[in-house]
């Protein structure tokens, strides 16, 4: 850990910047939302305060448990929270922080260089939204303790006991009045995050801990996150399904203008590209400053040594910046001191100082790296010279299409059922499985605001697919024109005009089985990898038919679990039958629509994008050619897998 702070770290390096009495009427503005990404953001508040104390090098062990009651404790051994008195404020030091939305030592430059956390939001506003939540710290050889409930203190800050180790430990019940949703935490989004962090900060261990479940030894769920070599792995992790052509990873770590920077990249045979950003341990969904340098520099040094190489003097056109990054995983992670973010999430760095550290760092890594690896320099510029090749077909292919449309008239696929209403913000498109599936929902739909788009078999698995096979396909292109979103340009052929697209509810609909589950994934991975933006503004939803129809005489109702059926047949009693649905054509059209279709009843589930990272290495095993991960994540993910004999 190089970021030495002042080591005078007491109450009055504890700043309050404002109130937070807005924290409990307005949460959505302090966490993002009140849902499950919400309520999982309550732990990486609480655990970047720690990670703070590892990045100022005082902690180097968190534990994050998860309680029977679905409350949390974090523990750390940092310093622990400074407990005296605060001049400003007139109470303990640890009060001001748990109970003013901004304070924190992060605040104070001499305190902290850096800090993680969402914008300096704080353990404060976790305080705000939990029934109850409990601080003890451990320094200056006792132990101090304070409870608060919905943010107010119980008491001022106490002494309970002695104590040889220094540290802090915060346990917290979400209120239930403010997460109506669900207080219910999940193991593998908090490990996915936990396995980030310890990634992001090599050298810090991080225990996760689930008390609600037991492993095959009667003990709770644990795992350990543990990385000494930090984006090197993170690298090898995401890419464990892909086939590099790079002996190694390509990697550095540095300052540069007083700015510390990470990289990490390989090489590899797929067509797809995969930038991963981070400042202060946040993921930048939306790139900035640190990505835009860093694809400066890896294009115009491998630019300069491709030409100096000769390799290029038989093309017979340029090469461009997107051919450089096609097969490319890289991770850029900055550390800034005051970090400026931009963008529709808050996503975006804006620092302009960074970009030119970034780009420095970039190039003098890979002019090393080229040089010294002769044999993988000649592997990357002859992928590069492939992908240029493959971007002139793709140009050819998009031309293609965009002449057909032209000369089709309107340009909407014939096989699209549209609806009448002209506002993109009511209307709704199901990408419905089949012809048969289409002609049901067809009949079932409300054709004011709910288009049909039926899509013939199986859609072309893009992550195996070179770009320009994929603007060939029929029924990619069909969604394309159907959308209204045009296929991007030659300079960013994923990059979508969304203020064209038709309907703000994309719907994928199909069968409630093994091959339906199939296409759904391979609907899903067209749109991670080329419509990337629709699921990020939330626009792409998977629609739950029912599994089971449970009938007595006249009374009749669905079931979408093997539980449901099962407590259906026992309130029916005896003389109950089943019938199991095992595709959306076993249904009429008023069936359909009840069930699956109709906004007062149905069950939509929003496609999200919490952990780019883990998307990209999910859908890289579920649609690669690795068979073995593919099969090991289909048999731990079974129990949630109705599979036909």
């Amino acid at each position: 850990m190089n970021n030495q702070p002042n080591q005078n770290y007491s109450a009055d390096s504890i700043q309050a910047l404002e109130g937070m009495e807005h924290v409990r009427m307005r949460p959505s503005m302090y966490i993002g939302d009140v849902g499950v990404r919400g309520l999982h953001h309550l732990v990486y508040e609480v655990v970047d305060n720690s990670i703070d104390e590892a990045l100022a090098g005082h902690c180097d062990l968190i534990s994050v448990q998860i309680n029977q009651d679905n409350s949390i404790t974090v523990e750390d051994n940092g310093r622990g929270i400074p407990v005296g008195m605060h001049k400003k404020e007139g109470v303990s030091a640890l009060e001001v922080v748990m109970t003013k939305i901004g304070a924190g030592g992060k605040f104070d430059k001499d305190s902290y260089k850096v800090s993680g956390g969402l914008h300096g939001v704080g353990v404060s506003c976790v305080n705000a939204l939990s029934e109850s939540l409990k601080a003890t710290v451990h320094r200056e050889g006792k132990v101090w303790e304070q409870e608060y409930e919905r943010g107010k203190a119980q008491y001022p800050v106490k002494t309970v006991g002695e104590s040889t180790k220094t540290g802090t430990v915060v346990t917290f019940l979400p209120d239930t009045s403010i997460f109506t949703q669900t207080i219910e935490y999940n193991y593998d989004t908090l490990a996915n995050r936990m396995r980030e962090l310890s990634f992001l900060n090599k050298g810090i261990k991080i225990q996760l801990t689930d008390h609600r479940q037991k492993d095959d030894k009667g003990e709770p769920v644990e795992e350990l996150f543990h990385s000494e070599e930090g984006l090197k792995e993170f690298i090898r992790f995401l890419d464990a399904n892909r086939e590099p052509i790079t002996a190694d990873v390509i990697s550095m770590e540095g300052e540069k203008n007083q700015i510390p920077v990470e990289v990490a990249m390989i090489y590899n045979t797929s067509f797809t590209e995969n930038l991963h950003s981070y400042v202060n341990n946040i993921n930048t969904h939306e790139g900035g400053t640190h990505l835009s340098g860093f694809r400066r520099g890896l294009t115009t040094t491998l630019k300069k040594y491709a030409d100096a190489s000769g390799m290029l003097d038989k093309l017979k056109f340029e090469i461009s910046g997107d051919d450089f990054r096609e097969g490319l995983t890289a991770i850029v992670s900055v550390k800034v001191a005051e970090p400026q973010f931009e963008g529709q999430t808050k996503t975006k760095l804006g620092n302009r100082e960074v970009s030119a550290a970034v780009s420095q760092a970039v190039s003098e890594m890979l002019e090393n790296y080229l040089e010294e690896h002769p044999n993988d320099a000649k592997s990357i510029v002859q992928k590069v010279i492939l992908a240029a090749q493959a971007r002139h077909a793709a140009r050819k292919a998009r031309e293609m299409v965009q002449r057909k449309t032209v000369m089709s008239g309107g340009g909407l696929p014939g096989k699209l059922s549209d609806c009448s209403e002209q506002d993109p913000h009511l209307c709704e498109v199901f990408l419905v499985e089949g012809d048969s599936a289409g002609g049901t929902a067809k009949q079932g739909r409300d054709r004011n605001f709910q288009a049909i788009l039926p899509l013939r078999g199986k859609i072309l698995n893009v992550e195996k697919a070179m770009q320009h096979k994929v603007f060939e396909n029929e029924e990619i292109r069909n969604i394309y024109t159907a959308l209204g979103v045009t296929i991007g340009t030659e300079e960013d052929a994923k990059a979508l005009n969304l203020e064209k697209l038709r309907y703000h509810k994309v719907v994928i609909m199909c069968d409630a089985d093994v091959d339906g589950s199939h296409i759904s994934t391979l609907i899903l991975t067209f749109f991670f990898r080329y419509m990337r933006e629709l699921i990020e503004n939330g626009f792409v939803y998977i629609a739950t038919p029912p599994l089971y129809l449970v009938k007595k005489g006249t009374k009749k109702q669905y079931a979408w679990d093997d539980d449901q059926r099962d407590g259906l047949l026992q309130d029916f009693g005896q003389g109950a039958s089943v019938q199991r649905y095992k595709g959306l054509g076993e249904m009429n059209a008023e069936q359909l629509w009840d069930t699956t279709m109709n906004p007062e009843f149905r069950t939509l589930r929003q496609v999200t994008v919490d952990n780019g990272g883990e998307a990209d290495r999910i859908f890289s095993m579920l649609m690669g050619d690795e068979v073995p991960p593919r099969r090991e994540f289909i048999e731990k993910n079974a129990i949630y897998a109705n599979i036909d004999a």
